[in-house]
Formats: structure tokens, C-alpha cells, sequence
């Protein structure tokens, strides 16, 4: 069986500029300038969109934060307290081993991340555990360690081994007195905040900042103040407030970050503090405090992916569609611009027209019928007994050809 051919692909137009015998028209100039207007301001356009669109995926690669709130709440509660026992809420029979009938207090320490207002549900992500937060953790429990040989102080320290998030520590104590503790607590931002000497936060501004950001606020600061040699331009110059700075009158460029490093400080803690009564019964309601840290902003990376990643096909297939319309079109007018000087030429003088046209076809049906073995045979007779026939410009042009055919077989090239 003959196999059945696949369908021809059709060829795509993608010429989009009007014809030269359009464009300079005079009757057409005011619109075809119009449209070429256009066409450049395309070009601009693809070219911003173009140039937006690697920015956009040059930001994706480096962090992106913004500021949330982190809730942390203090609570505890009780067990074994004589309170409880004189109401039969516990058994009275104390176990040393198990700790039961023992008085004890558990001091508890959780947190969550507060959720957006008018959040997109698309634009979600799973919750983190409170431990991803904390870099390091101290509880100290104010108590006196001859009544209590029990450690008065609990730390708590992320490493590769204990990486398991958690939603909250607690912190369990044999005792019935009045308990103050203390909760000093390390957040784990990325990226690392640092807080700024005084001597370089006030010329720059800031308190607390990231290293780069320092880095980035000193070489505004620069730019600002046109610090940077006129002939070299990887040289710095020191100005009053910046020689204190750079332990010199000028320093090379790649040497700021080094002298940045010096005036970073470990960022201050987080101290809490709360108030353990076991002789009564723990408050309802958990206490509360609010904390601004710096997060990895996941909704702005899911929206700028999304530009990116999903939006280039859909868009790309919509203007490929558009563009080729608009090649169409070109196209129609260009075979219209031909209709219509044909029969423009025809309406101002149909004799000289159709005498002129007749001979075009003549020669062309002469040079389809001729192009056989026997050359010359598309030359007429009446045009050969014509001596003007011998004047037309091509004759010196082929003259020249033959000439050169001929030296050339003369000579055996």
C-alpha cells in the first residue's frame, strides 16, 4: 500500500514591514509612518520585556525577605502542688522514681509565624516549626541551688543532630516556690543580621542590617558623595567622616568589604522573662510577645516564577498568533498596492497599457517555449530585422559575455 505523504507545512510569513512602493507613496506617508512608529516602539517593548524578564530571574537567584511576625508564648503549668492535693486532683502517694506526688512545674515555650492579612490561598505555604527560627536558646530559672541541685539553666543549641523542627520547648523542675526565669533567645535569619557599630551606623544610617546591606548602604554612600577617583576608578577617597573608617586617605574597592567585617557586631537576643507561681493555678491564656524577623519572602518567589516560567509560553503563543495577522496583512496589501497600480496604469492610457503588457507576455511565453535544446530560438524574426532591437541595454552587456566566452575557450581556461 502506498503510503499516504504528510501534509506540506505551511511557510510562515514573518516579513511585517511595508512595501518601499507603500511607504513612499505620498498618498499613504502620513499612515505608513504611523505603522512604522509602531513597529519601533515593538522593538522597544521586546526589548524591556526582554531585559525585565532577566532581572527578574537574576533576583530569584539571590534571597529575597521580607518582615513577618513571629507570636512566641510563655505558659506553664503544675503537678503535685499541695493545693492540688488538698482538692483530690492528685493522688497523694508519692513516687520518687516516676516523679508522681513530686511538686513540679513545666515551663513551656512555643511560637508560630502569623499568617498574612488577605493572603491568596494559592499563595500559602506549609507553617515552619518555632525551632526553625531559633538559632540557640537559654532558659535560666532563678532559683537558689542549695534547695534546687537540679541545672537552673537550659540550653538550647541547632545543630546538624537535633535538626528535627519543633513546634515548642518545655522545660520540666521539681519544686512549690516562686520560680523568675529568664528566656535569651538567638533567632536564625537568613540572611544573618547583624547590628552595626555606631561609629559606621551613623554615617550610614542603620542600626542592624545584613552584611551585604552594610556593604551595599557604604557604596551608595560613595556614589553619593563622588568618592571614587576620577582616574582610577577602583579607588576609594576617604572623606572626613569615612577616614576613621578606612584607616586611610584612600583604599581600593575590593578592600570594603574587609573593613565593613570590623564594625559588625552579633546581633542583640531576644530576653524574656516570666514568672513561674506554682502555689496557684497557671493563668488561662498563654503570655504573648511579638517579634518583627526577616523571613524568605515565598510568595514573591512564587509570583516572580510565575512571570517567568508560565506566563513566556502563553504570552508567546498569543503574540506568535498576532504577528502572523499582521504578516497576513502585510502581505494582502502588498498584492493590493499591485492590483491597484496595475489598473491605475491601465486607466490612464489603456492603449500604450495593453501594447506594453502584450509584449511582456509575448517574451515570456517566448522564453518558456524557447528554453530547449536550440539556443537563440527565443529571439523574432521582426525584432531581428530591427536595428534598434540592437540598441537595448542589455546587447553591449551580452556582447561583453560572448566576448569573454570566447577569449576564455581561446585561451583553454
Amino acid at each position: 500500500m502506498d503510503q499516504q505523504k504528510p501534509p506540506a507545512k505551511k511557510r510562515k510569513l514573518t516579513d511585517k514591514n511595508i512595501p518601499n512602493a507603500v511607504l513612499h507613496s505620498p498618498e499613504f506617508s502620513v499612515d505608513s509612518q504611523m505603522y512604522n512608529d509602531l513597529l519601533q516602539m515593538e522593538r522597544k517593548l521586546d526589548w524591556t520585556i526582554t531585559r525585565k524578564r532577566v532581572e527578574v530571574q537574576d533576583a530569584m537567584g539571590r534571597p529575597m525577605t521580607t518582615t513577618r511576625t513571629l507570636r512566641i508564648f510563655l505558659s506553664h503549668t503544675v503537678s503535685g502542688q499541695p493545693w492540688q492535693q488538698e482538692n483530690g486532683t492528685s493522688d497523694v502517694n508519692v513516687n520518687v522514681e516516676t516523679g508522681e506526688g513530686i511538686p513540679a512545674f513545666q515551663f513551656k515555650i512555643e511560637g508560630r509565624l502569623l499568617e498574612l492579612p488577605n493572603q491568596r490561598a494559592k499563595d500559602r505555604v506549609p507553617p515552619r516549626k518555632f525551632s526553625t527560627f531559633v538559632k540557640q536558646m537559654i532558659v535560666e530559672l532563678d532559683r537558689d541551688p542549695a534547695q534546687y541541685p537540679d541545672s537552673n539553666t537550659v540550653e538550647w543549641l541547632k545543630t546538624p543532630q537535633n535538626h528535627t523542627p519543633l513546634d515548642g520547648f518545655t522545660v520540666r523542675r521539681r519544686g512549690d516556690a516562686m520560680t523568675r526565669a529568664r528566656v535569651v533567645m538567638y533567632l536564625d535569619q537568613q540572611p544573618e543580621l547583624y547590628k552595626v557599630h555606631p561609629e559606621l551606623g551613623s554615617i550610614l544610617g542603620i542600626k542592624e542590617e545584613t552584611r551585604a546591606g552594610v556593604i551595599q548602604a557604604l557604596w551608595n554612600y560613595i556614589k553619593l558623595q563622588d568618592l571614587q577617583d576620577k582616574v582610577d576608578r577602583r579607588l576609594i577617597r576617604a572623606d572626613a567622616q569615612l577616614r576613621g573608617i578606612f584607616g586611610a586617605e584612600a583604599i581600593q574597592f575590593q578592600h570594603i568589604p574587609e573593613r565593613v567585617n570590623r564594625y559588625l557586631m552579633k546581633s542583640d537576643p531576644i530576653v524574656l522573662h516570666y514568672t513561674i507561681n506554682p502555689s496557684m493555678p497557671p493563668p488561662e491564656k498563654p503570655v504573648a510577645y511579638d517579634v518583627e524577623i526577616k523571613v524568605d519572602d515565598t510568595g514573591l518567589k512564587s509570583r516572580m516564577s510565575h512571570v517567568v516560567l508560565n506566563m513566556v509560553p502563553e504570552s508567546a503563543k498569543e503574540l506568535t498568533k498576532i504577528d502572523d495577522e499582521i504578516s497576513l496583512h502585510v502581505q494582502s496589501l502588498n498584492n493590493s498596492h499591485l492590483k491597484r497600480t496595475f489598473l491605475h496604469s491601465f486607466s490612464a492610457d489603456p492603449q500604450a497599457f495593453i501594447q506594453t503588457w502584450l509584449e511582456s507576455q509575448s517574451r515570456d511565453l517566448d522564453s518558456v517555449l524557447g528554453s530547449g535544446p536550440s539556443e537563440g530560438a527565443t529571439l523574432r524574426q521582426d525584432d531581428l530585422r530591427r536595428s534598434e532591437y540592437f540598441r537595448l541595454p542589455w546587447v553591449e552587456e551580452a556582447v561583453a559575455v560572448q566576448e569573454g566566452l570566447r577569449l576564455a575557450a581561446k585561451a583553454g581556461l
